[in-house]
């Protein structure tokens, strides 16, 4: 009798397994937590590389790690003067001042942005001069002070006030580069009604009473100054001119959030914290991705379903709390192999016969690249190998395929690997790699100045969590070194682990990653590779399985869950879809280079005109988790059909061709077997055998 081999039966306990799993206690993970040199490797100096933190931050913040890849990153790099979208403003420092904008968008068929216009600029008038200083930050704001003003900031994302204080008697001033219509105030000299030339109303609270008289005189911006204040202000764009909402912005003005952090206590659920000063609940915007999420079952959250604020996200829409939010997503269960397994011998057979030529061809070949990209890339290759193999019930080639991992992740480990190698910076409180230390910051993908940690690190952490399965005596071995990656991209920050910064590329409020690292960008942080920034989660979820750490598990499936719920929301871009206008919508079935503030439908490395590209950017690698990430079969053929034209040309290479057939396996696997059967290359992080794993798990 044939023997079958299928993960089907045993999928069907996972979720059992993992409620299971998720119960115990476990403390593992972000305590007791590997030192640096675990690595075997030096400390690096990279200020050849790496700009100086203590310009920007205070004294008191240098001592811990600090955030690379981080909403208001434009503020600590340069003279800090590039705008940060704090939702739903742009805001604008400079050494003496602070500038806000409520953004008008610019949008073509190839791109969308917001456009930065000073609508209201705000300083004191003192005679000293310094720079601006960041002295807190936190999942959700940071706090910029502008001390030689006297003036402290309050930005806290989701906020519809911009709240600062002015810490000693101040004469402030606010001007626009608007025509002012119209300035009045009530009797109590607390409120004031700014109506400008271009249909925008302003509205400012005060803490206590203030007088403010304004200034017109020839060509010069019209300018608002006050008497010395101190005390609080809180200014907030009026988003209609309605009455209602006005009233709205009157209520809840009283309380103010001065931070606000993100706490992942549950799996699959994040909760938000702000700390809050001053009466009354508290008014706060959500995101489309927030609504989907937010939890109904709190009676003590009130959605104001008609109070809307525009932005590059969707509409931000008023949610009224005590001080906190809850926010849940559905369970994604992370496993090493397909769902539906693959049941049928003669499939199993064309996949065996390729699997036997893909592990020989490991033995044959050197991997010639020193980049820390390409080479995890071919490891992750290596190790889809041997799960394919454990799949199928081809134990043999597993001998091989874990020798090889060996021979190929211990170098870097070890710190012996030629040519690159894995070093700890200080400055910042990170991994670096020897070649990304170098004078050219694009070195190694950027790696130097924090660029794609989580792309790059991730499949590390694939082919590690990979071999400890093979092998948990090696696993054990390199445990420390294990958790010192991981810890790169994806620590909580806890008390007892003080050597890497808070979620380094994830950002607890969008609930996606970025990408950008130290480097000044005027339209914010981006992320071209949402697959990649999946697999790096979805790894280190694999990772805590190997390990036995529920903690790892739990944060690990939490983040690959809602990095996948990002993608979709923001990334992929559905026919008839309202989040982006018609004008770009109707050409681009996914974005390219999502930013911050702006929606770009190139890439990187190439034009918009090679739709191939952009698709297999966002399907590499192709994984057991990528059939979540693809759970839409009517977009994916849309997406399909969006990029099958684009490979008449010429030149479009064969290992891109391999992910758009790879999507048209989900609903059509004959044609997509067929095409895949006359492909002659691939990408260097995918095979033939992968590809056939894929089409053959899919199902009927």
């Amino acid at each position: 009798m044939e023997a079958i081999y299928s993960t089907k039966s045993f999928n069907r306990i996972l979720p059992l397994l993992f409620r299971v799993f998720f119960s115990l206690p476990s403390s593992r993970y972000n305590e007791n937590q590997p030192k640096p040199h675990s690595l075997h490797l030096p400390r690096g100096s990279f200020d050849c590389v790496l700009p100086d933190p203590s310009n920007i931050f205070s004294p008191h913040l240098l001592s811990s790690p600090l955030p690379t890849n981080s909403f208001f990153q434009n503020f600590t790099l340069n003279n800090g003067d590039q705008p940060e979208y704090i939702h739903p403003y742009l805001i604008k420092s400079s050494n003496s001042s602070l500038s806000l904008s409520y953004p008008s968008r610019k949008v073509s068929s190839s791109e969308i942005s917001q456009v930065f216009n000073a609508d209201l600029t705000i300083t004191s008038q003192q005679a000293s001069s310094g720079k601006h200083v960041i002295s807190s930050y936190s999942d959700l704001s940071v706090t910029l002070d502008i001390p030689s003003r006297n003036l402290s900031f309050f930005l806290v994302r989701g906020s519809p006030y911009l709240t600062f204080s002015a810490t000693k008697p101040s004469l402030l001033s606010i001007t626009t580069i608007h025509s002012l219509v119209s300035f009045s105030s009530n009797d109590s000299l607390t409120k004031f009604t700014m109506k400008f030339h271009n249909g925008q109303t302003w509205l400012l609270y005060a803490s206590s009473p203030i007088n403010f008289s304004t200034i017109h005189s020839g060509k010069t911006l019209p300018q608002i100054t006050s008497n010395g204040f101190s005390g609080t202000i809180r200014i907030a764009l009026l988003p209609e001119s309605d009455s209602k909402l006005e009233t709205v912005l009157d209520k809840f003005s009283l309380c103010y959030p001065v931070s606000g952090k993100a706490v992942f206590r549950e799996p699959f659920c994040v909760e938000y914290h702000w700390e809050t000063n001053g009466v009354g609940d508290l008014l706060m915007l959500a995101h489309p991705l927030h609504l989907q999420l937010l939890c109904n079952e709190d009676s003590h959250v009130t959605v104001l379903d008609d109070f809307k604020y525009k932005s590059i996200d969707g509409g931000l829409v008023g949610v009224v709390a005590s001080n906190s939010w809850v926010l849940k997503a559905d369970p994604v269960f992370v496993t090493w192999h397909s769902s539906k397994g693959i049941p049928k011998a003669k499939a199993r057979d064309e996949i065996m016969s390729a699997l036997r030529k893909d592990v020989d061809y490991l033995n044959s070949s050197s991997i010639t690249t020193n980049e820390s990209y390409f080479y995890g890339k071919l490891i992750a290759r290596a190790a889809r190998l041997a799960l394919i193999a454990e799949e199928v019930c081809c134990l043999d080639v597993i001998p091989e395929v874990r020798l090889y991992l060996k021979e190929t992740i211990v170098p870097w480990l070890e710190g012996t690997f030629y040519g690159n190698g894995f070093l700890y910076d200080n400055k910042w409180g990170g991994i670096m790699t020897e070649q990304g230390s170098s004078n050219n910051a694009n070195v190694d993908h950027g790696f130097g100045v924090y660029n794609d940690h989580h792309y790059n690190l991730g499949y590390f952490i694939y082919g590690i969590a990979v071999l400890t399965k093979l092998d948990p005596a090696w696993g054990m071995n390199y445990k420390a070194q294990a958790y010192s990656l991981v810890q790169d991209y994806m620590n909580l920050g806890t008390n007892s682990n003080l050597n890497y910064t808070r979620l380094r590329c994830f950002d607890p409020y969008l609930l996606h990653s970025w990408a950008g690292g130290l480097t000044v960008f005027r339209d914010g942080r981006s992320q071209q590779n949402t697959s990649e920034a999946v697999n790096a989660y979805y790894s280190a979820a694999l990772l805590g399985l190997v390990y036995g750490d529920a903690n790892l598990v739990t944060l690990g499936s939490t983040l690959t869950a809602l990095e996948i719920l990002g993608a979709k929301m923001w990334w992929h871009v559905e026919e008839g879809g309202d989040m982006y206008e018609k004008e770009f919508g109707e050409g681009n079935r996914i974005v390219g280079v999502l930013w911050s503030n702006k929606r770009d439908s190139r890439l990187w490395f190439t034009s918009a005109e090679r739709r191939e590209c952009r698709l297999g950017i966002h399907v590499l690698p192709l994984l057991p988790i990528s059939e979540v990430l693809f759970s839409n079969v009517e977009y994916v053929k849309q997406l399909v059909d969006w990029t099958l034209p684009a490979l008449n040309r010429h030149d479009v290479c064969d290992g891109w061709k391999g992910f758009i057939y790879a999507l048209e396996g989900i609903y059509d696997n004959e044609c997509a077997l067929r095409k895949i059967k006359r492909l002659k290359d691939f990408d260097d992080g995918n095979s033939l055998t992968n590809l056939l794993w894929w089409v053959h798990s899919r199902g009927d």
